[in-house]
């Protein structure tokens, strides 16, 4: 103690022992503030408050942050202008059946009842797409009478007496099941085409033309039922007081955010996902076209009830729009994938386009649409059909004149819409530089199998004749031609011209990488493997 009090500075206290015993106390505090002088509250407050940092120390981590924030914000311009160019090709496709396919079912017999005036030198009766046409049109006008056996108004009051929660869960399942229509739908009407346009000198591997014809019209004619059972849900959503099934109906779209959202997402199934909310938003405004012709009617026309249905088809457009924009950018933000992909997915879909244009096309465009989107018009179409005849009542010469006006309308719009779909689609193609693909022979393979992927380029004289090709029609290759084989390699370097040589090892190199990603033009959706069907 005589030692740190002199070290402390208490040595006026003296020796008595109450005074060391209170000096060693006022040095231990003294001794206490001076070493944890720097632990005090008022600097302790004081650098919370001035204490500073640099974000430039970690300035790739901040810029990658900032980059998401931009891409979040991209996201709803690039998806609307992906969402709006599907939304057209959908409509190009679906009026391709009330316009051009009555016409070219009408040249199809045209040809077939005058076949005997030219003679047989033709090995077959009805090109291909003719057989297609007809068989179209024929399952078309069968489900459509058939319809007529369904009672639109006793399917409404049967679904407007059940209980909200009950309706909820019909249109949830509704929804699975126009899924798995669609899935399955276009394999029946694909296998339909294919069977009635094989060549007969192949061995017959199938269960024929009937049974398969069967299977088709059975099809559409379930899809038509199921499409209006959906619409028969929305109209008594619609017509409810409290707009409760509306809300719940609305809310279940925010339900999918949560079942997408927290996944992992490859390009290739993101491009799945956009086609298949194009289809669904295509869908959802026929359906909506449908329940106001259903309500105009009831109201016998009168267009003031037309601004009381307006709120609440704005109030279910706006919701599904605002869910797709939030689920495509969380998709984004949380897979790394940028905005720029969308308008890789646009040229892909303006592909299908410019290639169902070409000579050497294997495949109408509308049953592209269909395996590419999952949209498959006939069933919609059948139903519109119904709807309409059962809606507007024609009488009279005038009213006849009306609608022939109508038909030359809805032909002048198909017409009009086709010719801006090209023009756009032929731009989207030669700025994504898939230009040389549109001139590759179709690909050939054995079912189960991917397919080759024709490796033989073009020169540059070739695409310079984008615009002329895409416009002439497709050609009848002959029977006998041999098919061509996929190149290696070898003869790649061999067949390539002068201005494309590279070095071996470069190619080589170069191939690799491309092998690792998958091209979005054999993405098909409804297949497993990755495989086109056409």
């Amino acid at each position: 103690i005589r030692f740190i009090i002199p070290l402390a500075g208490l040595g006026q206290c003296g020796g008595e022992t109450e005074q060391i015993c209170s000096c060693w106390i006022c040095a231990f505090l003294k001794m206490y503030f001076f070493v944890f002088a720097d632990l005090s509250l008022f600097r302790f407050i004081n650098a919370e408050l001035t204490r500073g940092y640099f974000l430039e120390h970690n300035e790739a981590k901040y810029t990658e942050r900032r980059e998401r924030v931009y891409t979040c914000m991209r996201i709803p311009r690039e998806l609307e202008k992906l969402m709006i160019f599907g939304i057209f090709l959908c409509l190009d496709a679906f009026l391709y059946v009330f316009t051009l396919l009555p016409l070219r079912v009408f040249l199809a017999v045209f040809r077939f009842i005058t076949l005997p005036c030219y003679g047989l030198r033709e090995r077959r009766l009805l090109q291909p797409a003719q057989v297609c046409d007809i068989f179209k049109g024929v399952i078309l006008v069968i489900c459509y009478f058939m319809m007529h056996y369904v009672d639109y108004s006793m399917m409404y009051h049967l679904i407007r007496g059940q209980s909200v929660i009950k309706l909820y869960i019909i249109y949830n399942m509704l929804e699975v099941a126009d899924r798995l229509f669609s899935s399955f739908g276009q394999d029946i009407l694909d296998a339909l085409y294919w069977t009635a346009t094989e060549p007969k000198e192949r061995k017959r591997a199938h269960i024929g033309v009937i049974p398969h014809f069967f299977m088709a019209v059975l099809y559409v004619f379930l899809h038509a039922i199921l499409i209006m059972v959906q619409a028969t849900t929305l109209n008594v959503a619609f017509n409810s007081h409290n707009k409760s099934l509306l809300t719940i109906m609305m809310s279940n779209n925010f339900v999918e955010i949560k079942g997408s959202v927290f996944k992992k997402f490859e390009k290739n199934n993101l491009f799945q996902m956009s086609n298949s909310d194009i289809k669904e938003r295509f869908t959802n405004y026929v359906l909506l076209l449908i329940v106001c012709l259903r309500n105009m009617e009831q109201f016998s026309w009168n267009p003031d009830h037309l601004w009381v249905l307006f709120p609440d088809v704005c109030m279910v457009i706006a919701s599904e729009i605002a869910v797709d924009i939030v689920k495509h950018a969380f998709i984004t933000k949380f897979n790394d994938i940028t905005a720029d992909v969308y308008s890789e997915y646009r040229a892909s879909l303006a592909f299908d386009l410019v290639s169902s244009r070409q000579k050497n096309a294997y495949t109408d465009y509308s049953d592209s649409v269909s395996r590419r989107m999952g949209f498959i018009p006939l069933p919609l179409a059948v139903l519109l059909i119904r709807v309409v005849t059962s809606s507007v009542k024609v009488q009279g010469v005038l009213a006849y004149a009306c609608v022939v006006l109508f038909y030359c309308g809805l032909i002048s719009l198909k017409v009009l819409n086709s010719i801006v779909l090209l023009g756009k689609s032929c731009q989207y193609v030669k700025e994504a530089n898939m230009e040389e693909k549109l001139f590759n022979p179709p690909p050939t393979g054995t079912p189960g199998k991917p397919l080759g992927k024709p490796q033989s380029k073009y020169k540059s004289s070739q695409e310079e004749k984008l615009p002329s090709s895409v416009t002439s029609q497709p050609v009848h290759q002959n029977e006998s031609v041999v098919p061509q084989l996929v190149t290696s390699n070898s003869d790649q370097f061999l067949t390539t011209p002068d201005g494309d040589e590279k070095d071996i090892t470069q190619d080589n190199s170069e191939s690799k990488h491309r092998s690792t990603k998958k091209d979005l033009l054999e993405i098909d959706r409804f297949t497993i493997c990755g495989n086109r069907i056409d």
